[in-house]
């Protein structure tokens, strides 16, 4: 599989299957890991990254516990497959923006990427469609066991896995679920929900992560705190907390519909109206006209033939670098907001008014 074949389809965290989909885009186990006798990436030389990038690269080809493997040489990708891999949640930003010997090993249909010197030698990510935070981390630990018994761990005995940030050390072990919360957001109870979640030691990032700002109404809760605890603890906290934001988000959405439904309803419409005949779209309008008709799809409020599907498949699609591969060139700005919209109104005209 290439970069090219995979703008065939939408990818694992898009794909609207799994528990709560609705509102549970997706769940993402990570794990840190670095190798003994090598020292941490920001004090390698070249020589020493590109000898660390070889030995985990040929591991996880010896290993065959991925299937459809494909491996990217990401310090020898253009500056838009690079940007492609980020929208698609296979590489970090920090992956993308580094200028060393890097690469990302993805399998499984996409389920699973292991980008190799990132901030730490190995990051192993896997990622389910919906509230499968469990099962994600099944295999990931799977995986991890399996590449353990090749590679040695940089591993204390009373401090754990030893990472590059001290905020990693312990199990080197992230948890996150990505949410769709619009209705919270119009009814305001957003912030009391972040406030909450702080209290319990979870984070709240926006759609790619640390660093980032929400958009489309996605937000990542994962948890903060490594050291000292178990990965089943650390996965069972963000695992009890999340049905509670689902809840709040559903409860949200009926009271929209129950007392402002009339104004909920024009939103959506609004939204939808403006996708199927806009002549200039620019990337944050269509995320956040495309979480409003996600919502209207979940709550009945729009045509039939208009699936979540399609809905999710357009969130990723109209991203700058998806839309430029899908266009075949490099485009300005200004010319992807035309093809952006000119793409939108191609996938909504079919649907019935």
């Amino acid at each position: 599989m290439t970069i090219n074949d995979m703008i065939k389809s939408p990818g694992e965290w898009m794909r609207g299957t799994g528990p709560e989909a609705e509102i549970v885009i997706s769940s993402r186990v990570r794990l840190a890991r670095n190798l003994r006798g090598f020292r941490f990436m920001t004090k390698m030389d070249s020589a020493e990254r590109a000898a660390s990038e070889s030995l985990i690269q040929q591991q996880i080809s010896d290993s065959n516990i991925l299937q459809q493997t494909t491996y990217l040489p990401v310090h020898k990708l253009d500056a838009m497959d690079r940007k492609f891999l980020v929208e698609r949640h296979l590489i970090s930003k920090e992956h993308e923006d580094g200028q060393h010997h890097r690469s990302v090993v993805v399998g499984d249909h996409e389920a699973v990427a292991i980008m190799i010197n990132e901030e730490d030698h190995i990051r192993l990510q896997v990622l389910q469609s919906g509230f499968q935070l469990h099962e994600a981390w099944k295999v990931a630990t799977r995986i991890d066991d399996s590449l353990e018994q090749r590679l040695d761990y940089a591993f204390h005995p009373q401090l754990g896995y030893l990472t590059a940030c001290p905020t990693n050390v312990g199990t080197g072990l992230r948890v996150s679920v990505m949410l769709h919360l619009p209705a919270l957001v119009l009814t305001r109870h957003i912030e009391k929900v972040f406030q909450a979640v702080a209290k319990i030691n979870l984070a709240v990032r926006g759609l790619y992560g640390e660093g980032t700002e929400a958009s489309g109404h996605f937000y990542q809760i994962s948890n903060q705190v490594t050291l000292g605890r178990t990965e089943e603890d650390i996965v069972k906290n963000v695992e009890q907390v999340i049905p509670t934001i689902v809840g709040y988000e559903h409860r949200a959405r009926q009271t929209l519909l129950a007392h402002d439904r009339k104004r909920l309803e024009d939103r959506v419409w609004r939204a939808f109206g403006l996708l199927r005949h806009a002549q200039l779209l620019a990337s944050d309008e269509a995320m956040m006209m495309l979480s409003m008709i996600r919502m209207g799809v979940h709550l009945g409020l729009l045509p039939k033939d208009l699936t979540m599907r399609t809905v999710n498949e357009l969130f990723i699609f109209t991203q700058p670098a998806h839309l430029q591969k899908l266009t075949g060139k490099n485009l300005e700005p200004a010319d992807r907001d035309i093809r952006r919209a000119e793409f939108v109104r191609q996938k909504l005209s079919p649907v019935k008014a």
